[in-house]
């Protein structure tokens, strides 16, 4: 049971925590805040140093912990996106060799396919929540105005 440790539970914990204070310094100008994704920092770092269990676990938690009752279909879409993250770059920061470029392909693929975890899990939550969703939104939101928070 080597998945589970005080110190990969005390990590996780912590960077929750920094993932619940982040937003705060960049959440008093709304637009920067949403373009550089503060949450997601920690999440990653979660996967990587914790593992993949862990960094799904505190990608799941957190935004839903952060989150207000009115945002909640984004709040639940951004859940399984960090989960996403975290169990990704976890996984393959375990499996590749640990060097500096690897880390990069670890960080790219997980953004990429917790982007696209992000988008199919919001079609059926914007569709029941009488919102739409398109190919258009999710590129933009998506991706296009991620830019600066995926660099």
């Amino acid at each position: 049971m080597k998945e589970f440790s005080v110190r990969r539970l005390t990590l996780s914990a912590m960077l929750m925590a920094v993932g619940m204070l982040l937003p705060f310094l960049t959440g008093q100008i709304q637009h920067i805040g949403n373009m550089l994704c503060p949450m997601h920092l920690p999440v990653f770092i979660c996967g990587m140093v914790c593992g993949p269990f862990w960094g799904l676990a505190v990608g799941a938690v957190l935004p839903l912990l952060r989150s207000m009752p009115v945002l909640m279909p984004a709040a639940f879409a951004m859940a399984f996106e960090l989960a996403a993250y975290g169990f990704v770059s976890g996984h393959l920061r375990k499996k590749l060799p640990k060097t500096l470029p690897m880390l990069f392909v670890s960080l790219i693929c997980a953004m990429l396919l917790g982007r696209i975890v992000w988008g199919l899990v919001s079609v059926p939550l914007y569709g029941m929540a009488g919102k739409a969703f398109g190919w258009q939104i999710f590129m933009t939101n998506g991706f296009i105005n991620a830019v600066p928070g995926m660099i």
